[in-house]
Formats: C-alpha cells, structure tokens, sequence
C-alpha cells in the first residue's frame, strides 16, 4: 500500500529555540531530528500540521494559526507569538460566535435589465448580487442559476448562518440533507429553510435552474464535512439546529389570505414557524383591490419580483417600474406604495423578523 505524508518547511535560524518553542509553547510533538552530532533538521506534527524546521531553508517564515476552544489558556492567553525563526503564530477560536452585523438601512432597487453581472460560484454555479451593499453586512440576496443541468459538482457541507432561504423560481434541483431522509426534489414555487449547520449536498439539476437564495449575515463560513454520508440512516424531521428545524415547503399547496398591504393576498411558507419566528418568507400576488400607501417597522423586508410587472413609489424617490428578475428591499420607516400591478404580478417577500408591523399612512 502506498503511503503519503506532506510537510510545511520553515527556515530556522538556531534549531535548538526553534524546537524548544514549537515543543513547549505550541505543544508540538517532535517526530524526528538529524544529524545527531550538529542538528539541522527537525520534524514535527500537532494540530493537524507536520512541519519540517531546516537551518538555512529559503522560504518566508510565514504565518501559523491554530484553532483552539481554549485560546486563552492554549499559551499563556498569548493571541499572537513570534517564533525564534521568526514565524508567526496566530491563536484564535476554533468556533467563534456567529456574529450579526448591525442592519444599515438603505431603499435599494436592483434591476435584471441594468445587466449586473453574474459571477462563478460554489460548485460552477451563477450568482447574480441582489443587494450589493449587503445592508452593512447584514445580509446577502443571491440569484442563482444553472445554465447546463445534470449532476452538481458538490460535497457534503454546511453553512455557519443565521437563517438561509433556497427558493426555486425555475426548473428543478435534488438536494439530500442530514436526517430528513433520501433526496428532495425542489421545484418552482417551493423552498428550503436550510438551517444553521445542517449538513446537505445538492445532487443534480434540471436545465435552466434558478433559485433565490438569502443568507444572513452576509459573509458567513461555508465548511466541507468530509465524514458525513448522506443520505443518513436516521430520519429525524422534528430535529432541530440552533431552535430552527428544517423546511421543505411545497408551493402548489399554499392557500392564499389577505396579505399584510391591502391590494393583496398571500401564501404563508411555514417559515415563520420553522424558525420560532427568525423570519418569514410570503408568496403574494394582486386581488384586484386597490393599493395604498404603507410603512413597516421589520429590520429587513426584501421583495424579489417573480413574474409580472409593478411600479414601486417611494416617499421623496422617483418611481420605478420593475419587471420579473427584479428585487428590492424596503427600510422601516419609509412610506411605500405597490402601484399598477399587473394580473400576474407574482412577490417573494422576506421579512427579518418573522412578525412585524406594517401601517396605513
């Protein structure tokens, strides 16, 4: 059988500090050192490394982080050393908090015919940027697409988030998750609510596929788990991550109610419930009834335009008249009006909280 093993080289500089600090400061293991009259080299693993220490080696000393749950017992409270040869050491969280950025509230109007561009993803895929300021971070609006469907190029992983949303607006995609069993297939109209850490890979897509995705915060850690096989042999539909449990909502089931604007009704998605009240995500359309002015108090309310066609005013902003492909997100506080929806005119709207409150003015 074949055997493989890999090393980092660093330079030292007088070998014998090197390895009293990589020993006793960095609790590294020395697996081997030679000559043994007038040592040169020196090997040693811990952490998940293996480094090769060389008197006179060419290289940078360059940067080592280690991860740890006890970093300020790991070396002495120390978040920062530097080696005798001159390397330095970074020590940090092995699982830092998830941290929520402060929404920075701004009226935003992302449009599909101002061509913003699209760029080349996880796995192959097409991300198209709804909210390029990301409201300071708060959060990130994705349009998703496959051009060439078949099998997805994708591994077993999991996202560190708040709450993410996965809605199919087109075409189809089989994705497989932890505990729910084999793989579920989403199709136009339905979604997901992906929650925090579970683990899930997507298989395989039809031609054309889109999907809206939503993520908060922002910037948040995509990781691979390289043990897991998914399908698992338990199915556990009621486990929960993080209070949030898992949701495959089915839109062709939905019934529509009046909706929180008058001039509208709505199908609730269940997500609400599903994540204890984190979000809410509403598919509505126009029930011919007229429009008004409103405001809302929610810290984020983000609208994505699935089909047809209306025109968004805004208190003291020029209107604009929006098309399918189209999203835009609405700060609290700002008076807003739906004006000349067209009979087809189909909104997904999410709203951060789940329950909020929305005004007549």
């Amino acid at each position: 059988m074949t055997q493989t093993r890999a090393e980092i080289r660093l330079p030292a500089k007088v070998l014998r500090d090197d390895l009293a600090f990589f020993t006793r400061t960095l609790k590294m293991r020395l697996d081997m050192i030679y000559p043994a009259d007038n040592p040169e080299v020196a090997v040693l693993s811990g952490h998940g490394l293996r480094l090769r220490l060389e008197t006179g080696a060419p290289e940078l000393p360059g940067t080592i982080r280690i991860l740890t749950d006890d970093p300020d017992g790991f070396a002495g409270g120390h978040r920062q050393l530097v080696a005798p040869n001159g390397t330095i050491i970074e020590i940090d969280e092995l699982d830092p908090p998830l941290v929520l950025p402060k929404t920075e509230h701004a009226f935003v109007v992302r449009r599909l015919a101002d061509q913003a561009p699209w760029v080349i993803g996880r796995a192959g895929m097409l991300y198209r940027d709804l909210v390029p300021s990301r409201l300071g971070g708060a959060m990130i609006a994705s349009h998703i697409r496959i051009p060439d469907g078949g099998p997805v190029p994708d591994m077993v992983h999991f996202h560190k988030v708040g709450f993410q949303l996965i809605f199919c607006i087109r075409g189809w995609v089989d994705v497989v998750y932890e505990d729910q069993g084999g793989p579920i297939r989403l199709t136009a109209g339905d979604c997901f609510i992906q929650p925090p850490e579970i683990r899930h890979r997507v298989l395989e897509a039809s031609d054309g596929i889109e999907v809206i995705e939503i993520g908060v915060p922002a910037q948040h850690v995509t990781e691979i788990d390289h043990a897991m096989t998914l399908p698992t042999a338990q199915v556990r539909p009621d486990r929960e991550w993080q209070g949030q449990r898992f949701v495959h909502n089915v839109g062709s089931a939905g019934e529509f109610v009046p909706f929180r604007l008058p001039g509208f009704v709505a199908r609730d998605t269940t997500i609400g419930a599903g994540t204890r009240g984190v979000a809410s995500v509403m598919v509505a359309k126009p029930d011919g009834a007229e429009t008004r002015w409103t405001v809302h108090d929610a810290d984020i309310l983000f609208t994505f335009v699935m089909k047809g066609a209306m025109t968004l005013a805004g208190e003291g902003k020029d209107p604009f008249a929006l098309a399918a492909g189209d999203a835009f997100v609405i700060p609290p506080g700002l008076r807003t009006r739906y004006l000349s929806p067209s009979v087809d005119l189909e909104l997904l709207e999410v709203s951060l909280p789940g329950v909020f409150s929305t005004s007549l003015v």
